[in-house]
Parts: structure tokens; sequence; C-alpha cells
């Protein structure tokens, strides 16, 4: 469909997979050193002896020496009601959009105030947090043949307000991304009690994508609904992920509808969003020099 001149590809699905087996599970994060197929926890030289890390994993098919496109994940806010714990070690859209192979996939921390540990609720430490990743995702590219002009930041809930609030902070951070996804929240979608959560300030923050393509999931039309006033700034398709007919819930891990584990079951959702993933990482690169 045509909305202010820009195309836009709403994807929809019907059915249900309610009773249909998890196929895949996250990897635990482990402190072991890394290696293919396995999640491990890091910690950067600049926070020896603090809590603050992030989580690490090589696909399976993972080689020295080898190119592989990166994905860097934001997790959500601690809420229990939900089964979110805000962890680094407890992120999951990366590695279910990925299925484990092909792609490198980084959890990035929230840098708490006095940058002793990471922060499990919003962003503690803002400008920690975007120096973290502007200091660290250069060193993990260069350390394991990160691809630096094949990189996907995601992130659920708080995450997905991350991709813009901390990934599109400065012309710097933002120019790392080739492509973005997020699902539940989109910065600007709504005011929040932290500054410059305010529409203007997130669409100033947007327009860095310049033109980059966006995935934008969520349960409702309350995303695209803001979005669709904005769509010269990127190059959106919007997924829209009914969780309540993808569980029958409480059924495992999800107690709640707003959960990022609806990737770790087969759907046409999760398809979907893979081909959205492929089609970016195979594209020409857009990165803003």
């Amino acid at each position: 469909m045509i909305e202010g001149g820009v195309f836009i590809l709403l994807l929809w699905a019907s059915g249900s997979v309610q009773g249909k087996p998890f196929d895949l599970e996250t990897p635990a994060m482990t402190g072991a050193p890394p290696g293919p197929g396995l999640r491990v926890r890091q910690v950067a030289l600049e926070y020896s002896g603090t809590e603050v890390y992030h989580a690490l994993y090589l696909p399976e098919d993972w080689k020295p020496g080898g190119k592989y496109p990166l994905i860097v994940e934001y997790t959500g806010n601690r809420f229990p009601v939900g089964g979110s714990t805000g962890e680094v070690k407890d992120a999951n859209l990366g590695y279910g959009i990925s299925g484990g192979k092909g792609f490198i996939w980084v959890s990035m921390p929230y840098v708490e105030k006095g940058r002793q540990k990471n922060a499990l609720t919003w962003w503690g430490d803002r400008q920690g947090t975007i120096d973290y990743c502007k200091t660290n995702l250069p060193r993990i590219c260069k350390a394991f043949g990160g691809d630096t002009n094949n990189i996907i930041l995601c992130g659920f809930s708080r995450g997905a307000i991350a991709t813009s609030y901390i990934g599109l902070a400065d012309d710097e951070i933002a120019s790392f991304w080739k492509g973005i996804f997020t699902h539940d929240h989109f910065d600007g979608a709504r005011k929040w009690d932290y500054p410059e959560s305010d529409r203007a300030s997130a669409l100033k923050r947007l327009a860095r994508l310049q033109g980059r393509p966006v995935l934008v999931c969520s349960m409702g039309s309350s995303e695209r609904d803001y979005l669709k006033d904005h769509l010269g700034l990127a190059d959106f398709t919007f997924l829209q992920v009914p969780t309540k007919s993808l569980f029958n819930i409480p059924e495992g891990k999800v107690i709640h509808p707003h959960t990022d584990l609806w990737m770790l079951k087969d759907s046409e959702y999760r398809d979907k969003a893979r081909a959205w993933l492929r089609s970016v990482v195979a594209s020409r690169d857009r990165r803003i020099p």
C-alpha cells in the first residue's frame, strides 16, 4: 500500500500455532572461552573488576578468519509479570531470528549509574551505555570476524526503544547499523518518564537512519499508527505478531503475551522476520559514513 508517497509492506498472516513445540532454545551464557555454538560472558577492559558485561555468541558455523554479519541486541526492562529479567544473559531475539547460524550475536548491556553493574530497568548511565557499544562493537568485529558493513540492531520492549534512544543517540553510533528491527514499543510512540522521550526528540534520532531499513514487530498497531506520518525517515516494514495466538499462555517460559520468546517457535511470523533479515544483509551497504 502507499501512504504519503512511501511504499509500506504490511505483513499479515492468519492461523495459529498453539500447541506447536518450541524448535529453538537460546543457549545459556557460560564463562567458557568463545567458540562455535557457544554463548559466553565477556567483560570489557574498561570494566575489569565490575559486574558490567556483554554476552557473545559465535554461530555454529563460525571459523577463524571468516567474515560474519552481526546482530546486536538490547533487552527489555525487568518485568517479572511478563517473565522478563532485564538481564543481558536472557535476550532471545537475536538467536531466534538467526537460528544460531550465520550470524555473530552480541547482547549489549545498559551500564548502571556508577558503572559497576548492568542496569535492569531503563537506561542507567545513558552515556556510559552508548560509549560501551561504541568501544566494544568494533573490538568484537575485529576479534571474531564481524562484518562491519552488515550489523543489524534489535531489541524487545525497552530494547525496542533502545535501538533508537541508544542506537541512534548520535551520528557515530548511528553509523554502525545497516538495519534495525524491534518488537513491542518504539522510540517516540509514547512519552516516558526519562529525558528526551518526547516525540520531537525521538524523530530527530530516527532521522539519523537516513532511509535505512527498519522492521517494526508488535502485538498491536500503535507503533504503525505513530510511524505512518513519518515514513520518509526509514524504509519501514511492519509485522503484526499475535503472540496470544501463538501460545497457550502460560506455555513454558511464556507467561505473558508481551514476550520475545515468539522468536524461538516456528511460525510464519518468524519466517517473515527472517526473510526481512536475509534481504537486508544481502542488499547493498546503506550505512552512512
